[in-house]
């Protein structure tokens, strides 16, 4: 399964959450499909905290089918009764080639999809028994056979736009990988001089694809590096965290990560406790 730090605290009881690639010939539009099934008895809710990365997502629900852009800010979703999404992320390279919207026009946004293969889609995830089902009663054994049901589809709406992707396209995918994977890279001006590229020319690449700045690249890697890290490992030491991420004191990485996570470090690290069922003596900073 394809690794993703966009989900902040996954494991929640009722819902199963799958990942998956669509194989040869999409590497350079599509990073991975993402799937959501789920089954919340009646009067509960699963929030669910997405921190986006720096690219589109095409979303198809049974009532929806649209492409989002990136958000700076943290999306909560909630999750009540029964239902399902798939949903695919798409590279950097995607954009231009999906809608001819101002990417900046997206950011935090969302428009309708037409192109998206939403009926199809909708017959693979909906089983004639679907209003019958409970959070005891999912055909969870279906999934895999739905994956490659779903790969098909997906992999026939794909293929053609995937031939139309550029040098220009290959190169924001690859300062969007640098951002995200290489820890030592911390400032906008190291990732253009790793490109051989100048910092405006930079600037204008990723904002004609994705409507943000190389600075997000940055920041968003770290910030989802260290919201999964607090509630996967509520042990963690949050001045030690903050100064292997980059960040010049705890302070600073505090206040970005209540400005974006709407909730402080602590708070994220006391959630991962309460997950866990477990409870940590770790300092915390003074």
């Amino acid at each position: 399964m394809p690794e993703s730090k966009g989900h902040l605290n996954p494991g929640a009881s009722g819902v199963h959450l799958d990942r998956f690639e669509l194989g040869p010939g999409l590497s350079d539009l599509v990073r991975h499909v993402w799937v959501g099934r789920w089954a919340v008895p009646e009067g509960e809710v699963r929030p669910q905290r997405v921190l986006t990365y720096p690219a589109h997502n095409a979303v198809i629900m049974p009532e929806l089918a649209a492409l989002f852009g990136p958000d700076p800010r943290i999306q909560v979703q909630e999750l009540r009764g029964t239902s399902w999404v798939v949903g695919i992320l798409f590279r950097p390279a995607a954009g231009p080639l999906l809608t001819s919207t101002d990417p900046v026009a997206l950011v935090s946004s969302s428009e309708p999809l037409p192109a998206a293969p939403a009926g199809r889609l909708q017959q693979i995830m909906t089983p004639p028994s679907q209003d019958r089902e409970s959070a005891d009663q999912i055909d969870w054994d279906r999934i895999e056979s739905d994956r490659g049901d779903l790969v098909r589809v997906l992999r026939t709406w794909l293929l053609p736009v995937a031939a139309d992707v550029d040098d220009r396209g290959r190169l924001v995918n690859e300062a969007c990988r640098l951002a995200e994977e290489d820890a030592g890279i911390t400032r906008a001006a190291a990732l253009a001089g790793v490109l051989g590229v100048s910092e405006r020319s930079l600037e204008r690449l990723v904002r004609t694809h994705i409507g943000m700045t190389p600075k997000w690249l940055i920041e968003c890697r770290r910030l989802q590096q260290a919201a999964t890290t607090l509630y996967g490992s509520p042990g963690t030491d949050l001045s030690v965290l903050a100064a292997e991420l980059g960040y010049t004191d705890y302070p600073h990485f505090s206040r970005q990560y209540q400005r974006v996570l709407g909730e402080s470090p602590r708070t994220t690290r006391e959630r991962g406790r309460d997950a866990a069922g477990s409870v940590s003596g770790a300092s915390q900073p003074s």
